[in-house]
């Protein structure tokens, strides 16, 4: 109990230096930051997977408030980026599994869920069932959202001029009370009509296909009040820095080394694809580096919501790179590692 007192009470702190100190993103880099200081100085630390769940569901229904039918209409016309999604995810196994078994030295079943870009948890999962070592599989993960997270914003500040001061919604005073009751009861029977049908990132999937299915029938017109998706963003922030919890110099050098390196690669291939799609003129900048950077699914869309970016292009993008790495891990365990 008092390790997750400790960890509400530094990203708390988090937040308030960040924002005294007028730096971007202070719900979500401030927990963050202060989450993982407080993490490698050896603070006894520890997130509420149920609370944290339930915030992910706010940003399934902020997405499925912008997928109104125009929108969605404009869906078939992504075809082009989205068949390249499969060919990145194959070029950073290609890299990556290499990197991690020859330059790190890890076994193949921990090389290739490291090298996976999939979301954590199922990641750890099919890597425990391959015979991966889960707690090197959850920190190089942790090491690839965190460096996405930290560093993104700066980019699409840096490159272009992306106002991240901006209010993701309405205040809640603002919001109608009709539609705050509707975008409660999309997210909760949304999240667990997909988990009971194993849809994978049902706590954000489930809320957004719902609420879409309710926007598109015109029975919505809000998304959730500015306070949700900080409260969203403080939670996401907070779980990142805490994964860091009980970490050793060991794991430090060696774990968290291999995830900073394997980011460098990441961040390569990701400039190679977004450039060129840019170049070919396939889509604007900004939403092909949002909707291709490897980052997890609800952060990525945390910051698309902030700049204000073609919602449904990177949903999409990221639905399709899940799908790829969640459909392609059993067949690889089938391959790589029969029984």
């Amino acid at each position: 109990m008092m390790s997750v007192i400790f960890t509400f009470a530094i990203a708390l702190l988090g937040v308030m230096v960040f924002i005294f100190a007028n730096l971007p993103l202070p719900w979500l880099l401030g927990p963050i930051t202060f989450c993982l200081v407080g993490a490698l100085l050896g603070v006894p630390m520890k997130g509420v997977k149920p609370l944290n769940d339930t915030m992910r569901t706010i940003l399934g229904v902020a997405v499925g408030a912008t997928l109104t039918p125009a929108v969605m209409g404009d869906i078939a016309g992504m075809w082009p980026t989205l068949l390249l999604m499969p060919v990145m995810v194959v070029a950073i196994g290609v890299v990556g599994i290499p990197f991690f078994t020859r330059v790190c030295g890890y076994d193949k079943a921990t090389a290739y869920y490291s090298a996976m870009p999939g979301g954590l948890q199922d990641m750890l999962l099919f890597g425990e069932e391959a015979g991966g070592n889960i707690r090197t599989l959850s920190l190089i993960h942790a090491t690839r959202v965190l460096v996405v997270v930290v560093a993104l914003p700066f980019m699409l500040k840096g490159i272009w001029d992306a106002d991240l001061s901006n209010p993701p919604g309405l205040p809640a005073i603002d919001v109608p009370v009709l539609d705050l009751l509707i975008m409660i009861v999309c997210a909760f029977a949304g999240w667990r009509i997909a988990k009971f049908f194993g849809l994978f990132g049902a706590s954000i999937l489930g809320p957004l296909i719902l609420t879409a299915i309710v926007t598109m029938l015109g029975l919505l017109e809000n998304r959730p009040p500015a306070e949700a998706i900080w409260a969203a963003q403080f939670f996401i922030g907070m779980t990142i820095g805490a994964k860091y919890a009980g970490i050793t110099a060991q794991e430090v050098r060696k774990d968290v080394t291999a995830g900073f390196g394997f980011c460098v690669i990441l961040i390569v291939l990701t400039t190679i694809f977004a450039g060129g799609i840019y170049e070919l003129g396939l889509a604007p900048g900004m939403e092909t580096l949002l909707a291709f950077t490897p980052g997890g699914q609800a952060e990525l869309t945390v910051l698309a919501l902030i700049v204000g970016a073609d919602m449904a292009f990177v949903v999409a993008h990221h639905i399709v790179r899940i799908f790829v790495v969640i459909l392609g891990a059993p067949v690889m365990n089938r391959l790589l590692w029969p029984k």
